[in-house]
């Protein structure tokens, strides 16, 4: 029997339609994908920008290459154009220990030969061979820093370490601040220092003294360079740079004379060392201008106990006898000074209190003049009584007391102070008790009696100058700021002076000046703390103001000691070895200014000549030339052109090369000065006048950064 087969199964014609459409909606939506594609990325091609955020000005972005130009800080100079202020670079040492730092070629970029590096580096900076190596063996370190000793390092030590070609030995630079003329009137100009910004650049910034004064524009505006480069770095071809320009900060030019400077710092320094005072100050001025050609003070900003003020306008002090050259003039203008008049000496009670002379004593009825010689206390207190309070105190003001000076470069000024309360309080002042002043505000006062009853501002700086185009931006010119007394009281109260120089019975005998009449008042004033006056042998503020010439002062000098404590003379004659040479030097200058200019030479310019031809100019102006090295032309000058000399005055030519030391026998201390500078030489002196003495022996090869030592001696004809 046959068995019936089964049907088979067939596919049916659905199933390929079914394929076609999947193929043909997968097809559709790949059209639509590739066209948004070509859409999105036509948009982004001509108006390069995704989601508002610009492609172009992104790939700028990320090839521009932005640079800060640091702007130099303005050089600060003394009056003859010698640079007292000026930027530098100081270095950073530091060795790098990682071996991942290689150069492309595989060449080590970190130390390789710790022993070798450690000997190296011994010779150049404030460690040992061992300790050096003990930082070079510090683990897993990346690199390692010196500390104090491998840090602020100059250009020259720097550069010495590069030459030796130590693997892994590099350095950071930092921006600096140097000051060539060292303690010439470091109080004034200040310090800056370096401190980083918020960017991460590091910035000068002046801590006091001029430099915090006139730190804005002392600073000036860094500016920018931006470039696009390649992925190398480089500067594409077709680009252009921009940005902003750099502005340098401005130059100040002082009106401080180096030679004057240089021997006030020598003098100051000498007495500071002998008398070991608490602080002492010194200031040089012309009467006719308020001018400063020097001033310093002890102790500054590198003494060893550092004091951070400016002693001439931040500190305030009783003045003492000082103040009687004040009290004479208003009595003589306001018709109460009578000089033959009597009076008790010794002590004279009023307002419930006593005054007394320093000669509790006194020297019995002696007349108002003498008074003056004397420098009594009762004479003065029976003038101010005489005058009045309401006169006294209106000529006080007059004189500027009582209100800031406001010397331009000064900040942080004190103006005294006075509480005139009481006729014994009232009197006091009259002598310079219960009365607060400063030093500038006394400078002031005194330029009216040395200036025909005209007062005028103590300035000491002259203009402020920008360094790219030489323009003047702010010229400083002498300020008349009253006019307290008239010519005829200021010539007599001059001429009432020159008895507490000349006359036997004066305080001032010590100030006189060989050749030469001068004039001025000593002044003691005992020290006020919150428990009543100190007590003690010298617990006193010393001082002497002297105008010079006596008839018709060109300079005045105004000396300042407190509390000295090496006591082996008078305070008179401590403080005359500063004012007495000073003075002296000034007046032979004067001396032969007023003699027609006779003596007197213009420097020329040498820079550039050829030697021969610049010891020729020099002769010509009966100038001495010394010769410094083997160079042939000159490089340096030691006196600026222009600037006006006496004859015989040395100008140092520096030609370069090797240096021969020259015979210094004679050379005054501000030749010796130049000399060190000029040579970057450290120096150390001790005694005063002229060279007797040097360290480094005549035709020795100099070498900068040695120490000369140089001991100066009086002329015996002096």
């Amino acid at each position: 029997m046959k068995v019936p087969q089964s049907p088979k199964r067939t596919v049916k014609g659905g199933g390929d339609h079914n394929h076609r459409a999947f193929g043909f909606g997968l097809f559709v939506i790949t059209v639509l994908l590739f066209s948004l594609f070509i859409v999105r990325f036509g948009y982004i091609a001509i108006f390069k920008d995704i989601n508002n955020h610009n492609l172009k000005t992104a790939a700028q972005r990320m090839y521009t290459s932005t640079q800060i130009i640091t702007a130099k800080r303005g050089t600060i100079y003394d009056a003859d154009g010698n640079a007292l202020a000026e930027d530098t670079s100081r270095y950073t040492l530091v060795a790098v220990l990682s071996h991942s730092m290689k150069t492309t070629s595989g060449k080590a970029e970190y130390v390789t030969n710790k022993a070798k590096t450690a000997k190296v580096l011994a010779k150049y900076i404030d460690l040992s061979e061992a300790q050096i190596k003990k930082r070079l063996n510090t683990k897993n370190a990346f690199q390692v820093q010196f500390g104090t000793a491998g840090s602020n390092l100059s250009v020259a030590t720097m550069e010495k370490i590069k030459a030796q070609k130590l693997p892994g030995i590099t350095f950071t630079k930092t921006a600096s601040r140097v000051y060539p003329e060292g303690q010439f009137a470091s109080q004034l100009i200040g310090l800056a220092t370096a401190k980083t910004t918020k960017s991460g650049t590091s910035k000068l910034v002046g801590q006091f003294g001029v430099e915090a004064a006139l730190n804005k524009i002392l600073t000036g505006v860094n500016g920018l360079k931006k470039s696009i480069n390649d992925v190398y770095g480089t500067q594409l071809a077709d680009s252009s740079s921009s940005g902003r320009a750099v502005k340098n900060g401005y130059n100040i030019t002082t009106t401080l004379d180096n030679a004057v400077q240089h021997e006030l710092e020598t003098l100051v320094s000498k007495v500071n060392k002998q008398a070991n005072p608490e602080s002492l100050t010194a200031v040089v001025m012309e009467a006719k201008t308020g001018k400063i050609i020097a001033a310093t003070q002890r102790p500054n900003y590198k003494s060893s106990s550092p004091s951070w003020t400016n002693a001439l306008v931040q500190s305030t002090y009783e003045p003492g006898s000082t103040m009687k050259v004040l009290t004479l003039a208003a009595a003589i203008d306001s018709g109460h000074f009578n000089p033959n008049t009597t009076y008790s000496s010794g002590t004279w009670s009023l307002g419930g209190g006593k005054i007394t002379d320093w000669s509790q004593s006194g020297w019995g009825t002696i007349t108002y003049l003498e008074g003056l010689y004397r420098s009594s206390n009762v004479g003065f207190a029976h003038i101010e009584q005489d005058m009045g309070s309401s006169t006294w105190k209106k000529y006080l003001k007059r004189f500027g007391m009582f209100k800031k000076v406001n010397v331009y470069g000064m900040n942080g000024e004190q103006a005294g102070y006075a509480p005139f309360k009481g006729s014994l309080e009232q009197a006091n002042t009259a002598f310079g008790q219960g009365i607060t002043v400063n030093v500038m505000e006394m400078m002031q006062a005194f330029s009216a009696i040395g200036n025909k009853g005209k007062m005028m501002r103590p300035y000491w700086i002259s203009k402020v100058t920008d360094p790219n185009t030489g323009k003047v931006i702010k010229k400083i010119k002498p300020t008349t700021v009253g006019h307290p007394i008239s010519a005829k009281t200021a010539k007599k109260t001059l001429k009432y002076l020159q008895g507490v120089i000349y006359n036997k019975n004066g305080t001032g005998t010590a100030f006189k000046v060989k050749g030469f009449k001068i004039t001025g008042k000593t002044g003691t004033a005992q020290i006020g703390s919150s428990s009543g006056y100190e007590s003690g042998s010298y617990s006193y503020v010393y001082s002497f103001v002297g105008f010079a010439p006596a008839k018709n002062p060109k300079y005045i000098i105004y000396v300042t000691m407190r509390k000295p404590t090496k006591v082996d003379t008078s305070a008179e004659k401590t403080m005359a070895k500063i004012t007495t040479p000073i003075l002296k030097n000034l007046l032979e200058k004067q001396k032969l200014k007023s003699e027609g200019e006779q003596g007197v030479v213009t420097v020329p310019n040498l820079i550039g000549k050829l030697i021969s031809a610049a010891q020729k100019a020099v002769t010509n102006k009966k100038l001495v030339a010394v010769t410094l090295g083997d160079g042939s032309t000159v490089k340096k000058q030691s006196l600026a052109a222009k600037q006006k000399v006496t004859i015989d005055n040395r100008v140092l030519l520096y030609t370069g090369g090797t240096v021969k030391m020259p015979d210094l026998s004679g050379w005054s201390q501000a030749d010796v000065s130049r000399l060190a500078r000029m040579l970057n030489l450290k120096l150390s002196s001790s005694g005063g006048g002229y060279v007797s003495g040097q360290s480094i022996k005549k035709d020795t090869v100099v070498k900068a950064g040695q120490t000369l030592k140089v001991t100066y001696k009086e002329k015996t004809s002096n």
